[in-house]
Formats: C-alpha cells, sequence, structure tokens
C-alpha cells in the first residue's frame, strides 16, 4: 500500500536527517561513505528498487576518475551511491527540495546554478581541487533529466576539471526496466512532474530494477572538453542502445 510505503520512506528521511547531524561531525570521511552506501541502498529497497550492477568487459573501478552519467531521475543520485558513494554536482534548486535537499547537502553535494557563467567556473576550480585531494566526484552532464530513449547533448564545461586533474572519466549508464526488461516509465522525471507526483508514482510501482552499467575509462590526456563529452556522450547511449536517437547540439555542448 502506498501509505505503508510513504510512512517507510519519511521515517527512513527522519533517520538520515539524524544521522546526518548527530553522527555525520564526528566521522571521517570512509565511515560517512559507508552510511551513506547503507542508507541509500534501504531508501530503494523500501521503495522496492532492485538494483543490478553491470561492469562491461575492460571497465574497473577508478578512485580519482571524474564519474559521468545520464541523468534519468533523482533516483540517479541514490542508485549510485548505494554502489559507489560520491560527491554529486546538482542543480540549485535540489537545495529547495524538503529534507532530501539538506540531506544532500550533508553528503557533499555541490550546488550549482545553471546558466550562471561566474558559478560554473566557481564550481569547476572547486571540482579539480576536490578531485586532487581524491575525493570521489560525480555529475550529469545533460544538466537535466531526460526521458529514457534518448540522452540529451552533454555540456562540456566540468569536463575541464577532469583534464585539469589529469585524471580519466568513469562513465555510468543508469536506465530504469520492468519485469520484461522494457524501459520502466514511472522512473523517469521529466517536464512538469513535482518531487512529490515522482515519489507518488514510483510508490504505486512494484519490482522496479534500476540498472547501472560501468564502462571502461576514457582517457583525458591531450583531449578537448568538447571532445571528451561527445566521447563519453556516445559511450553511455551506445551501452543503453540508444545510439539510433544520438542527435548533436552543438550550442548546448559548449
Amino acid at each position: 500500500m502506498i501509505a505503508v510505503s510513504f510512512v517507510r520512506v519519511m521515517l527512513h528521511l527522519l533517520q538520515g536527517l539524524l544521522i546526518a547531524a548527530v553522527i555525520f561531525p564526528w566521522i571521517n570521511s570512509a565511515s560517512r561513505d559507508r552510511r551513506i552506501k547503507q542508507w541509500s541502498a534501504a531508501l530503494l529497497s523500501i521503495l522496492h528498487i532492485k538494483v543490478a550492477l553491470q561492469v562491461q568487459a575492460g571497465a574497473e573501478s577508478e578512485p580519482g576518475a571524474l564519474i559521468v552519467a545520464n541523468h534519468v531521475s533523482w533516483l540517479d543520485i541514490f542508485v549510485i551511491n548505494s554502489q559507489n558513494p560520491c560527491r554529486f554536482v546538482a542543480k540549485a534548486d535540489i537545495r529547495s527540495w524538503p529534507a532530501l535537499g539538506w540531506l544532500s547537502a550533508q553528503a557533499g553535494t555541490i550546488f550549482i546554478a545553471r546558466g550562471k557563467q561566474r558559478e560554473v567556473r566557481r564550481v569547476y576550480e572547486g571540482l579539480v581541487t576536490s578531485i586532487e585531494a581524491g575525493e570521489r566526484i560525480a555529475f550529469f552532464p545533460e544538466g537535466t533529466t531526460a526521458a529514457q530513449g534518448g540522452v540529451l547533448p552533454f555540456h562540456s564545461n566540468l569536463f575541464e576539471a577532469a583534464i585539469e586533474a589529469k585524471v580519466p572519466v568513469q562513465p555510468y549508464a543508469i536506465r530504469y526496466i520492468d519485469e520484461q526488461g522494457k524501459l520502466h516509465r514511472s522512473a523517469d522525471f521529466i517536464g512538469d512532474m513535482t518531487f512529490v507526483d515522482s515519489m507518488l508514482l514510483i510508490m504505486k510501482t512494484r519490482r522496479m530494477t534500476a540498472q547501472l552499467i560501468m564502462l571502461p575509462t576514457i582517457d583525458t590526456a591531450g583531449t578537448h572538453r568538447r571532445e571528451l563529452a561527445q566521447q563519453t556522450r556516445a559511450a553511455i547511449a551506445e551501452a543503453l542502445g540508444y545510439t539510433a536517437n544520438i542527435q548533436e547540439n552543438p550550442e548546448q555542448t559548449a
């Protein structure tokens, strides 16, 4: 029942708020990552979402790599964190979301106001410093969520951080499927849909699987950020079988 799921989610959010407020200030980053991983996995379990991690041939997790993924839903952050906790770059309006916005901030999310060049530059410089300090950083270069079945053009600005920090890009491909292996549209978080609308729709769903595909890293040495963005997007689209829907838009990849 939706009512039961809603109560369980609210109690889990309360638990997360208490952990972040009372425990996070006193533990090291490794312990914090472990708790984020456990909490994220538990949230997905409450929502009846199973995570299936697939590792492509030649792919392996590199601690210093900049993690990049396509963006379907607010669930994406928790799917990745349930496997490999990261600091995410996210839109500034997420900070205003009830409970989850504050929790995301406590988990180290880096908020960015899209379209403000000075803001992009500030975040970019912070990313370089964080990557060089050994932190795992992840972002969604589409800049917004996209309906499953295609991948939007990738904004290339933040790819420069990997080039300057001299680390590879680690692509992840994400999709949500039903029991028949077809794309599960309940996961799509697009258009005028609110966070509450999305949450309620997901609560009505049973047996959704989040497929997280780890791709081989992409070397950044001697490459340009636009080339890197296009190469990463093509790799993710191919892994998802979306290559027929790839269309370049130079205005969005600058």
